[in-house]
């Protein structure tokens, strides 16, 4: 199969090619600025390339390198996104909109199955159990990011081609040893809260966070990729199904003598206003994007990977976090002692 997978050189990405290049597959990586496509272990990923930008029609080609790009690809693989939660709402809307309506158009062009992948947080602020069936709601997102995912999403239902859509949760470090190729987005925030540099946050009592390994992810988009036929309009959840209590999270912080555990403060007596001044502007800036991760409860059902791919992800749980944090004393993202 001929497979063209966006975002290569994203931390999904790479590690999607590199399964899909292990199965025997033809995959061709769209890279953007950063042309380095690395399997979640560090190691290159020898693929072709091609160079274009999502946000722009055609990927910004001519007329005759779409017609060819279109011509010599079975399916496409739609990685590429902003994941950031700091920023303006044309932002999301160039790459993770238009993008995927940029892509789709690719699709159509070349007749290629559309594998598409989204985020299990399009539930927006929604607690209880999310089924990979419920309609994907109109309002109620947290963040830019949500909304613009959704968005995305529909573009993928409407669009006439056949197409598959994976959800990943919370994507971390692999599964057995913590393991991850690069620190952004959630990691930013954990170290801050690690090392004490925010030391309250807002959180509900009663919520959960949905880790999921790398790994658990990669695997299952590789799969589907592999049987589209069968999987076509359908909704994969790539998660735990293990939600985690947030007090489990912090908790497994405290453990390691040199971190902080922070202290949790009910959203309704949180006043931002009242933190000292670096910790004011850290969690504006970084910690307070997340906050509200720290304040919903879903259970995300997933039913779909469990009877269509006889998939089940490992158990995690507060061991599997302390695995993710010794990782990241290891290579240095956080301090020894």
């Amino acid at each position: 199969m001929r497979v063209l997978v966006t975002g290569a050189a994203g931390l999904l990405g790479g590690e999607i090619c590199a399964r899909l290049v292990r199965a025997g597959h033809q995959v061709t990586g769209l890279v953007h600025r950063n042309r380095d496509i690395r399997a979640n272990d560090g190691s290159p990923v020898e693929i072709a390339t091609i160079a274009g930008d999502v946000s722009h029609p055609q990927f910004g080609w001519g007329e005759d390198e779409f017609a060819q790009a279109a011509a010599s690809h079975d399916l496409l693989v739609h990685c590429a996104a902003t994941v950031r939660f700091d920023l303006e709402e044309a932002d999301y809307a160039a790459v993770n909109v238009d993008g995927t309506k940029h892509a789709l158009s690719l699709a159509r062009k070349g007749e290629m199955d559309f594998l598409h992948v989204s985020t299990a947080y399009v539930c927006g602020r929604r607690d209880g159990t999310i089924l990979e069936s419920d309609p994907l709601p109109e309002t109620g997102f947290a963040n830019g990011y949500e909304a613009s995912k959704a968005a995305g999403e529909r573009l993928v239902r409407a669009s006439g081609l056949r197409w598959v859509i994976a959800r990943p949760s919370i994507v971390v470090g692999a599964h057995e040893s913590g393991a991850i190729r690069q620190f952004d987005t959630t990691y930013a925030a954990f170290k801050l809260i690690a090392e004490g540099r925010v030391r309250h946050m807002p959180a509900r009592m009663d919520a959960t966070l949905d880790f999921v390994p790398i790994d658990h992810v990669a695997s299952g988009i590789a799969a589907l990729a592999q049987a589209m036929e069968q999987a076509a309009g359908k909704t994969f959840h790539l998660v735990s199904a293990q939600p985690l209590p947030v007090a489990e999270f912090t908790g497994a912080i405290g453990e390691f003598p040199q971190f902080q555990e922070p202290e949790l403060v009910e959203p309704r007596n949180f006043d931002p206003a009242t933190l000292p001044a670096l910790e004011r502007r850290l969690f504006k800036r970084v910690a307070g994007l997340y906050a509200s991760y720290f304040q919903r409860d879903p259970h995300f059902d997933n039913a779909n990977l469990r009877e269509f791919l006889g998939m089940q992800c490992p158990q995690t749980g507060r061991a599997y976090i302390r695995r993710l944090i010794q990782h990241c004393i290891e290579v240095g993202f956080l301090k020894r002692d």
